[in-house]
């Protein structure tokens, strides 16, 4: 996907084992990124308005 812009994922999950292993599933793909990682929906709200993700995984 070169010069085009990465696909923005924000992770949310309540297990910190789960959030690790799609962020490290995601990051395997060359035209998508992560962004951040969130622990719950409250904190996955201020997230999404601070860094705009095109994506948000439950």
């Amino acid at each position: 996907m070169t010069g085009e812009r990465k696909i923005r994922v924000l992770v949310v999950d309540d297990s910190p084992f789960m959030r690790q292993l799609i962020s490290n599933a995601i990051s395997n793909s060359d035209d998508i990124v992560v962004v951040g990682t969130a622990r719950n929906g409250e904190e996955a709200v201020q997230k999404c308005r601070d860094l705009r993700p095109d994506v948000l995984t439950l």
